[in-house]
Formats: C-alpha cells, structure tokens, sequence
C-alpha cells in the first residue's frame, strides 16, 4: 500500500511539474513576432512551407535574368516582419526574437541569407539630419 501510495505521490509532482507547459498556448513551438503589415504576399500557412522557394526563385530571376521584382523581396520581407524591440533597437538574426531566426532556430535550419544581405529593415538605419554630428563642424 505504502509503494502504491509513494508511486501515486510521485505522478502528482511529475504532473505539477509539467503543468506550466500545458498551461501555456503552443508552449514548445516558436514565438513568432507580428509583422508591420496587414497582410504577407501569401496566406500564412503557405509562407510558412513555401517562403524558401520563393525567395529562392527571387533570386534567381534578379541574379540570372536582371528581373528585379518586390513581390518576394528579401528586403521587403525584412522591413514587414523585423519589428523593434522594447528598447528601440533591432534585434539581430542571431537572436531568437528576429522574425526569421523564431522559426529557423526552433526548426535547426541554418540559413545563409544575411551573410551578405542586412538582417534589419531600412527604418533601423534611417537617421535624421538633425541627429548627424560632422566632424570639424562642417
């Protein structure tokens, strides 16, 4: 009795242990940031499983053709989805609260886009003329 007592015990503290994982919504899978956008060049699900192949085809119509296009811009993707922190300042593909890095760490893809390409929109280096400080005054 004393066993069935201590194994039931113990199924208690596993359970209990477990329960902020099923608390949670989706608790296992990435925390994918909101885009600045309304909506994607394509519905989501489909972005999710086909974005590669796009961005790819993307490429290959700008490098081999010359045909430079925005539907599938790298750059256009970037400026909708990379999104600011708290602090204002961009968060890097490195990390995992960059729009692609949510998904491509969780899913042990290794990509080799911003190797030459900018991980952060055109907003994160826009800068006030204002702001600018010139050397010697000039």
């Amino acid at each position: 009795m004393k066993a069935i007592t201590a194994f039931g015990s113990a199924i208690l503290v596993v359970l209990a242990l477990l329960q902020p994982l099923f608390a949670a919504d989706d608790p296992l899978l990435p925390k994918i940031p909101p885009a600045a956008g309304d909506k994607c060049v394509r519905p989501t699900d489909e972005m999710r499983v086909n974005h590669m192949k796009y961005i790819l085809h993307q490429r290959d119509l700008t490098m081999h053709k010359g045909i430079r296009t925005e539907q599938f811009s790298l750059k256009k993707c970037i400026n909708c989805h990379v999104m600011p922190n708290a602090d204002g300042s961009y968060p890097s593909v490195k990390t995992k609260e960059h729009f692609c890095a949510a998904c491509h760490q969780y899913a042990a893809v290794r990509i080799d886009c911003f190797e030459c390409h900018v991980d952060k929109p055109e907003s994160a280096f826009a800068t006030n003329e204002t702001d600018q400080v010139n050397p010697d005054g000039h």
